[in-house]
């Protein structure tokens, strides 16, 4: 099964993430399949190719809870 979730990148108390698209068995710094966009939690930025998600979740590939949430802020989904 793939999801649709964060890989931690960036520097010690600076953190960024990756918005990816993995295995589900995967570890959270495991190789990712494909790269969606990137978010950084301190300065507020996220970034995302809406085409490439609506593609991937059209699959069947489910997010996480985290990623749902950033989904659903952005508008890409609906509740």
């Amino acid at each position: 099964m793939l999801k649709l979730r964060l890989k931690r990148g960036g520097c010690k108390r600076q953190p960024a993430y990756r918005i990816v698209v993995i295995r589900s068995d995967s570890p959270r710094e495991g190789k990712a399949i494909e790269s969606l966009g990137f978010y950084k939690p301190i300065s507020n930025e996220f970034v995302i190719n809406t085409e490439r998600v609506k593609v991937r979740l059209a699959q069947g590939v489910q997010p996480t809870k985290t990623v749902k949430d950033l989904l659903l802020k952005a508008g890409i989904i609906n509740a």
